[in-house]
């Protein structure tokens, strides 16, 4: 695949802190008003610029992308944006709770991810595509990257390794006990040498940014879409880390309701599922099965596995199968995309979360599941095909504003 170096606006060193932010699309309207507002510089103001009209405006509103094309071009006038001189690459180490990834950051093409040579595993939303390409459009820049996994090359990580070993461009913790690391590589030639003999990348997170990306530089080229000379907005910035240093934690369920059916009713059915008995662990420990809280209790439902073809990339998910043996057949939920009944937790949030959220009443029932491995995510990829609804929480999350793709020289 094709990794280029890019000349990035990214923040004053010593700023850096001030301006990093949590993507865009793990932050509610209200969270996001709320961190940034005692900082001017938080690049919330222009990844979430609706935080910083009236609450009445919707975020989709023209005057949302019009403001965060100022908000940047503030940041930029303060200085708290610098343009990197050169063309670089970057090194990104995220370490939480004592586990790091490593990845480089680039810009790859936006022809690689249409011809699947930068594959992706799920479907993307039309409202939140029309969103982020519109941001990109009104900002000249991509604002945040995707993070792409790769088969591992020992080369690859022997040069990154080396690279760690200088004094960092950035170094900056968040309140959640994350440490994100920043290099810059002055000379990226052997990176983009290396990558060339990596056949394939997986979009792992930010499958709506890198549909954007696409679609941005398709209404950037002359005859929209048609081929002509390249231009910036064919690439677009990511993250690429070796696969096995990534962690996927469990998206797990909340029911609204049961159906109109009683706990002793429910437990009866799911009991025809599979072998369904108390249990006092709440995560899943083998594939095929989950935990389910339920009236003030952990019950486990264990799957036969002769039932089970895991020859079928998709139909083998734990994700598929609560959805074809349980959600669907016993609970009436025919569309995890589309029916109010279900919300969705990220495993971050632990499983004590689910039974607090049921205890409380705001849900029927929690299910906490397996997560899903890298393995399966690049077996349902390299099929061609894609994955239910939510089911993978990638962390720790890449902080957004410590580097930006700029489409044009307005920032030169």
């Amino acid at each position: 695949m094709r990794v280029r170096p890019f000349p990035a606006l990214r923040p004053a060193p010593e700023l850096a802190a001030r301006v990093a932010a949590p993507p865009y699309d793990v932050v509610t309207r209200a969270e996001a008003a709320a961190l940034a507002a005692a900082n001017p510089l938080s690049f919330l103001h222009v990844s979430r610029a609706e935080i910083d009209l009236p609450g009445q405006i919707d975020p989709y509103d023209p005057r949302v992308y019009a403001r965060a094309r100022d908000n940047l071009d503030r940041l930029v006038e303060r200085g708290a944006l610098l343009r990197e001189p050169r063309p670089s690459l970057y090194l990104y180490r995220a370490v939480r709770q004592g586990r790091a990834q490593t990845g480089v950051v680039g810009c790859a093409h936006v022809d690689d991810y249409e011809s699947g040579v930068i594959r992706k595993h799920e479907t993307t939303r039309p409202d939140k595509e029309d969103d982020r390409t519109r941001h990109i459009l009104a900002l000249g820049a991509h604002p945040e990257p995707v993070l792409l996994a790769h088969r591992a090359l020992g080369e690859l990580r022997q040069l990154a390794a080396q690279h760690a070993q200088a004094p960092p461009l950035y170094d900056v913790s968040t309140p959640a006990g994350v440490r994100h690391t920043l290099w810059r590589v002055a000379e990226p030639g052997r990176y983009t040498e290396l990558f060339t003999q990596v056949p394939v990348a997986y979009v792992a997170d930010g499958h709506h940014r890198s549909a954007s990306a696409w679609r941005a530089a398709r209404e950037r080229r002359p005859g929209r879409g048609t081929a002509g000379r390249e231009l910036e907005s064919d690439w677009f910035p990511a993250v690429l880390f070796p696969a096995e240093e990534l962690q996927i934690l469990p998206y797990n369920r909340l029911i609204a309701d049961l159906g109109g059916q009683s706990p002793g009713e429910l437990l009866a059915r799911l009991a025809a599922v599979g072998r369904l008995t108390p249990t006092e662990d709440p995560v899943p420990r083998r594939p095929g099965s989950f935990c389910l809280y339920l009236a003030g209790r952990w019950y486990r439902l264990e799957l036969d596995d002769a039932s089970i073809d895991r020859r079928d990339p998709v139909r083998s998910l734990e994700i598929t199968l609560l959805q074809e043996r349980v959600l669907a057949p016993v609970l009436g939920i025919a569309d995890q995309r589309t029916d109010g009944r279900i919300d969705f937790v990220g495993g971050i949030h632990g499983a004590g979360e689910l039974a607090r959220r049921v205890d409380s009443g705001a849900a029927a029932l929690a299910v906490s599941l397996r997560p899903t491995t890298m393995a399966e995510l690049m077996a349902v990829a390299d099929a061609g095909q894609i994955m239910p609804p939510k089911s993978t929480w990638f962390e720790p999350k890449l902080l957004s504003g410590l580097f930006i793709h700029v489409l044009d020289s307005r920032h030169a």
